[in-house]
């Protein structure tokens, strides 16, 4: 539509093989696609400014925001230099997340859709107030939102597993991902 947009594979972590598109920069866009695609399908979004300012990384379990001892698992993400990512491996810079109502409100927008599909731990990424994406099968950071927050967050996940453990337990039965996630 003439504006600004990032490709990026749908695999991965870490910011390898991200492209900001400019609408200046269509000559090259098949050979950018095309490269891409190699390894997959491939995201397009739309670039959004605030990202400038970093985004944020929200961590969900069981459906909700994780928050421990009253602090939520959380970290800031900020590009360093004219780097348009912010992830950590290419060079961007962990600060301490301000968590809004905003941000809470993506996160109880997702929650269902979560729960229904059974993922226990997830990550948000979120910029400004719009959600990019949800890591399901690479949350990294918990350590990083442990580093500002001064809480081990990786002790409720803990207590998290060990409660669905004796639940079954307790009911002597398995229950499928969807049943499990909010236990």
């Amino acid at each position: 539509m003439g504006g600004k947009i990032v490709l990026k594979p749908l695999q991965g972590s870490g910011g390898p093989g991200v492209f900001l598109v400019r609408p200046e920069d269509s000559s090259n866009l098949n050979q950018i696609v095309e490269s891409l695609l190699k390894d997959g399908y491939i995201i397009a979004r739309e670039y959004l400014p605030a990202a400038e300012e970093g985004d944020i990384r929200l961590f969900m379990m069981n459906g909700e925001s994780l928050k421990y001892k009253g602090k939520y698992a959380a970290f800031c993400r900020k590009r360093s230099g004219d780097n348009m990512r912010s992830n950590i491996h290419a060079g961007g810079k962990l600060a301490q997340a301000i968590i809004k109502d905003e941000h809470l409100a993506l996160a109880e927008i997702v929650r269902s859709k979560l729960i229904q599909d059974g993922m226990f731990l997830v990550a948000l990424d979120i910029v400004g107030s719009k959600l990019m994406e949800i890591n399901v099968f690479s949350p990294g950071g918990l350590g990083s939102a442990q580093k500002f927050e001064k809480v081990n967050f990786s002790h409720a996940v803990i207590d998290a597993l060990e409660r669905k453990v004796e639940y079954m337990t307790y009911c002597r039965r398995n229950f499928d991902n969807d049943e499990m996630a909010t236990l």
